[in-house]
């Protein structure tokens, strides 16, 4: 289970602007090089994207008109709701499992084989039943997103929980925090809650990867759709801009779920 666990240090350090500058020079020197190359004519632009092609791809998609059956916006709503539903069913589901099957020895031995099982299958191995049970609708792509995302929450959660000093447990009894509740609720949750989140920004990486290669199939609008599209039209310009969007998005779930943390957990700023 060791590949959807992540540490998290004692304490994050904060952005330098050194680290900024840094980063920011990088991806301009990325852009002039991609700029370069691209009016040199040292790439086929028909396979390649260009600064030109992905240009237009930005400002055909920001049309009334759109491209694959909507517009920018619709695109990004759609693929969004997909994610924040697949996520939301793998939070509600993944850390109250992890939580139960790290303090209980019993669930652990009776949830345990069935989970290392189904764990290795991987995500996309779903889609045939998906579409069986679900049809080609947003059920199919939300019950593959949480399948994706399932799993580093349950793994990360449980492994917090074992990772609880074992005498912090003991004393809580001692003092009172005896019901299974109660210990759940006031030691076991705030012990386990950094790698928790670990894992939810690990579940959300794989959501919207997953989230891609469904849409990808009987996908009628969402930004999978764009890039299914635009590969069958031959439009690497649209695929670099659909990818982008799907990368900068992402990037702002990720940073809002670190901004949820660092509020629940004020410690490891």
């Amino acid at each position: 289970m060791s590949e959807h666990i992540a540490t998290l240090p004692a304490r994050r350090p904060r952005v330098s602007r050194r680290r900024v500058t840094v980063g920011v020079a990088a991806v301009a020197a990325a852009f002039a090089a991609w700029w370069i190359v691209s009016a040199l004519g040292l790439v086929n632009g028909a396979r390649f994207p260009t600064p030109l092609t992905t240009w237009q791809a930005a400002v055909q998609l920001s049309r009334d008109s759109g491209y694959a059956g909507g517009t920018l916006f619709q695109h990004i709503g759609h693929s969004l709701r997909l994610v924040f539903l697949g996520f939301l069913v793998a939070i509600c589901t993944g850390v109250p499992l992890g939580l139960l099957m790290g303090f209980s020895k019993r669930i652990d031995a009776l949830v345990g084989p069935v989970f290392s099982l189904l764990r290795p299958i991987p995500p996309l191995a779903w889609i045939p039943l998906a579409i069986l049970w679900l049809g080609l609708g947003d059920p199919a792509k939300i019950f593959l997103i949480w399948v994706s995302s399932f799993t580093p929450a349950v793994i990360n959660t449980y492994a917090g929980v074992r990772n609880i000093d074992p005498t912090l447990i003991e004393a809580a009894r001692v003092h009172g925090a005896g019901s299974p509740l109660r210990m759940l609720r006031e030691v076991l949750v705030p012990g386990a809650m950094p790698m928790i989140f670990t894992g939810l920004r690990l579940s959300l990486q794989t959501a919207w990867m997953t989230l891609v290669a469904a849409e990808l199939i009987g996908a009628f609008i969402g930004l999978g759709k764009v890039l299914d599209t635009a590969a069958l039209d031959i439009r690497p310009g649209m695929i670099l801009y659909a990818m982008v969007w799907v990368g900068l998005l992402g990037a702002v779930m990720t940073r809002g779920l670190e901004w949820i943390e660092k509020r629940a957990l004020p410690w490891l700023r």
